[in-house]
């Protein structure tokens, strides 16, 4: 009955804010809890209206807790105005309708377009109707990337910077934060202060872009998703994410997304007009971000015996070990990501 209620509840919220924004009579129907997302809600609906086609929408959502300690987007708002920017800039997102009036009983959320494909990586990567699409999408990911790197700061809302040197920093403190003996962590952390590229640009960069957050299908990349982490950071660190071994959904052998090279990754990136970039600089952010992601699991387990009971945070908390087993590989002298 509470879950009933809830959804009752968000019904009408999303129908009040649709009126707002200008659909008159707006009704919504078939509104459903996504699966997945380990910091933000998903609920699919179609929004209906007198003499008018139906729209299919989704709401991204703000959870009452927070599960991750993140730099990015803490209000979806500014998430919502992102997306309105990025449209007509080159970049696939879904057009966004309207946002949760302030003060609204449901909280803070936006409601954009729900675009048909596949979003979970291990289906992208496995599914017959999306076999000719496959070869292609390193490659398109790099252009999409090197198309969000070149939107002008003046054409999009104020986001956090986060250069590199405070980016090293971030992870220091956050492992000094949770407090578990790692030494795979200290290693990988003396190396970065070592060998992560100081110097290098910073740019609107994703910060989650990775499979699993894009929307897929036979013509391949129709969408990228989950925005909550943008920022004005290192681009190379958006290759880089793209690449950690837990997005490749057991295809370790292409190590962009599990579908593709580094190599047609990069031939992607600068055909987009994204420039050359130095396979050491790559391989360093690769480090990055896989101690990166360690640290997101280790937060999440932190989180859970905290009291923050979720079945996803207690999915995630356990990869904290397979970090350090893709750190040690990715640390050895003859890795393949140094001569990607």
């Amino acid at each position: 009955m509470v879950a009933v209620r809830e959804r009752t509840g968000l019904a009408d919220a999303i129908a009040e804010a649709a009126q707002i924004a200008g659909f008159a009579g707006a009704e919504i129907d078939g509104l459903k809890r996504l699966s997945g997302g380990a910091s933000k809600e998903s609920w699919a609906f179609t929004l209906r209206q007198t003499g008018k086609p139906d729209t299919n929408m989704v709401l991204r959502r703000q959870p009452a807790e927070k599960r991750f300690t993140h730099t990015g987007i803490e209000s979806l708002n500014v998430e919502a105005a992102l997306l309105r920017a990025l449209h007509g800039q080159g970049v696939p997102v879904p057009e966004m309708f309207f946002t949760l009036p302030d003060g609204s009983e449901a909280g803070e959320g936006y409601a954009m377009a729900r675009i048909d494909g596949e979003t979970v990586g291990v289906r992208i990567l496995k599914s017959p109707d999306l076999a000719e699409a496959r070869p292609k999408l390193a490659f398109r990911c790099g252009q999409i990337l090197a198309a969000i790197h070149a939107v002008p700061r003046a054409a999009h809302p104020a986001l956090g910077e986060l250069p590199p040197g405070e980016a090293l920093q971030s992870l220091h403190q956050r492992h000094r934060d949770i407090g578990q003996c790692r030494p795979v962590f200290d290693y990988a952390l003396a190396w970065l202060d070592r060998n992560l590229p100081m110097h290098e640009p910073t740019c609107l960069v994703h910060g989650d872009f990775r499979n699993g957050n894009l929307v897929i299908g036979p013509d391949g990349v129709r969408a990228v998703l989950d925005w909550e982490l943008a920022h004005i950071g290192a681009p190379v660190s958006d290759l880089a994410w793209l690449c950690v071994t837990s997005w490749r959904f057991q295809n370790p052998s292409l190590p962009a997304g599990g579908f593709g090279t580094r190599e047609q990754l990069l031939a992607g990136y600068a055909d987009g007009g994204g420039g050359h970039v130095r396979p050491e600089s790559l391989h360093a952010w690769e480090v990055f971000q896989t101690l990166n992601w360690g640290l997101m699991c280790a937060e999440a387990g932190r989180n859970f015996m905290q009291g923050v009971r979720t079945v996803e945070g207690a999915m995630i908390a356990r990869r904290a070990s397979e970090t350090e087993f893709d750190l040690l590989q990715l640390l050895q002298p003859d890795h393949e990501a140094w001569h990607a």
